[in-house]
């Protein structure tokens, strides 16, 4: 349940909430994806042992991020505890902040702002230790939506690489209101900025009353790489949840079709190349 509205996250099928990571390698076998990242956030509740351990496990085929929550009490002892500061490193390449309003962070501090003076610390510990931020802000207009809180970070710390998720999350709703329109083609301009990315996972779940092969996909990754160059967009699918629009292999052969309007060099970078890039 989020609030009133019952959603499926998972496929109906297997039992129970269940994804392992060998169901995850056996689904990129069949697909023809040679590695994945792993990002979590709140909706499924905190994971990074869960995460770690298959990190540990398959080094070769995944990277992850681990989830954090800034605005807890304790947040600086709990960060240094969950990257093994003093001992063993965490396998983690990124950290995630979930910050979207109905399942994320912002649901959970309704007053939380990524321009806090109190956050400085983090942009600048991730920076040193050369790990990714990445940024679920949420839907477009919504109080998670700080384009201008993360332009002033990406800009005061040139060396942290930030990713923002879901394209900004584009929606036919959103390009239907002037004011909303704008207020995406601003966060995707932050991928103007040389440290800023955008991966495109979930996007067919903005459009998923289409149905296959989900046009407006393509035509929204036109917009934003029109705006910002193939170089700064990561394909991603969002699984396990956005299983339950299409199989995973589905996705994979549509992140070519959607990308096809791309020369051969720039289509690889959008399908591989800039993730390797941006995770290591």
């Amino acid at each position: 349940m989020v609030g009133r509205e019952e959603r499926q996250v998972t496929p109906p099928f297997g039992k129970g909430l269940g994804y392992s990571p060998e169901t995850l390698l056996a689904n990129l076998e069949w697909a023809g994806v040679d590695r994945a990242v792993l990002l979590q956030g709140p909706f499924y509740g905190e994971c990074n042992g869960y995460v770690s351990e298959a990190l540990l496990r398959y080094p070769d085929r995944l990277v992850g991020a681990a989830y954090f929550d800034p605005w807890m009490e304790s947040n600086r002892s709990t960060f240094d505890e969950l990257l093994g500061l003093g001992g063993q490193d965490a396998p983690f390449h990124a950290v995630k902040l979930e910050c979207s309003v109905p399942t994320g962070l912002c649901g959970i501090h309704p007053q939380a702002r990524l321009d806090e003076v109190d956050l400085a610390w983090l942009w600048q510990e991730l920076a040193r230790r050369e790990l990714v931020l990445v940024l679920d802000l949420g839907g477009v207009g919504s109080r998670s939506y700080q384009t201008a809180a993360v332009r002033a970070i990406a800009e005061r710390h040139p060396q942290l690489k930030v990713v923002v998720a879901h394209l900004g999350q584009p929606t036919p709703a959103a390009e239907a209101d002037s004011d909303l329109w704008r207020q995406w083609q601003e966060q995707i301009d932050l991928g103007r900025l040389p440290n800023v990315w955008f991966d495109c996972a979930s996007l067919i779940a903005y459009v998923q009353e289409e149905g296959y092969p989900f046009a407006t996909v393509e035509r929204y990754l036109r917009l934003a790489i029109e705006r910002i160059g193939a170089h700064k967009v990561m394909w991603g699918s969002d699984q396990p949840g956005t299983l339950v629009h299409a199989t995973y292999r589905q996705y994979a052969a549509l992140a070519k079709m959607h990308t096809g309007f791309l020369g051969a060099r720039d289509q690889a970078l959008v399908l591989g190349e800039n993730a390797m890039e941006v995770y290591g």
